[in-house]
């Protein structure tokens, strides 16, 4: 199973120099400072700015699991991690420093995964609805080599009043979601104007994502409101 895992392999070597002074030493060296915890213990670690910034965009793409290699003189050791933490400059944006936290492959752990809208416009919002995505990651449990990278709902058959619930997600097998089996992920609220569905068709057209036809329709609302107030003060 853990060949077939979604992974990022990433390069570390030890740091034998703790503390802040450790630290600058580290980066002095174009290095990045950066701890391994887990399994009853922590070791330090540098690691080039490259794997570094790889890791980083491999939590927001929610891949989740690191091989970490560890390479020490002539040996080198492989662990398996996630992303724990990261800081950076706040002037420059350079990464200061890397928490990773190792895991164990056959015990379960607990991460948030995005929750995907797919199929295009849903019918109900053709037809004047309004879809709203109030819940666009789940916490979910599973081992280490089972973590998906995101969940997919299909949203194109919805009607106007209808949605989908976490209860209706399909989950891979070994994955188990721990939110409120009734928290609405997706749904297409009551129709709205026909300059409103004018603007989201008018959109979708142009290549605009389902998940952003709830903004679209909140700022058409905000735009009439205010030409409405206008109105108003002219008379």
């Amino acid at each position: 199973m853990e060949d077939a895992t979604m992974k990022l392999e990433i390069e570390v070597e030890p740091r034998h120099r703790a503390g802040k002074g450790g630290a600058r030493h580290t980066r002095r060296n174009g290095k990045i400072p950066a701890v391994l915890y887990g399994q009853g213990q922590s070791r330090l670690l540098a690691i080039a700015p490259k794997f570094a910034r790889d890791a980083i965009v491999a939590k927001r793409g929610h891949m989740g699991l690191l091989a970490v290699r560890i390479k020490g003189g002539d040996e080198t050791e492989e662990r398996y991690a996630v992303l724990q933490d990261y800081q950076r400059d706040p002037i420059t944006g350079a990464i200061l420093h890397i928490d990773l936290f190792e895991v164990a492959m056959d015990k379960p752990l607990r991460v948030k995964i995005p929750v995907t809208l797919v199929g295009g416009m849903p019918v109900g919002v053709k037809a004047g609805g309004v879809l709203q995505n109030p819940l666009r990651e789940v916490l979910v449990e599973c081992l280490p080599g089972d973590i998906p990278d995101h969940l997919e709902v299909n949203v194109a058959g919805l009607e106007v009043g209808q949605g989908i619930a976490v209860k209706d997600l399909a989950v891979p097998s070994g994955v188990r979601v721990l939110e409120d089996p009734e928290a609405k992920i997706a749904a297409v609220a009551s129709k709205i104007s026909e300059a409103k569905l004018e603007a989201l068709l008018t959109r979708e057209e142009a290549g605009v994502s389902p998940g952003e036809t709830e903004a679209i329709a909140q700022k058409s609302k905000a735009g009439e409101t205010s030409g409405s107030t206008e109105s108003k003060e002219a008379k």
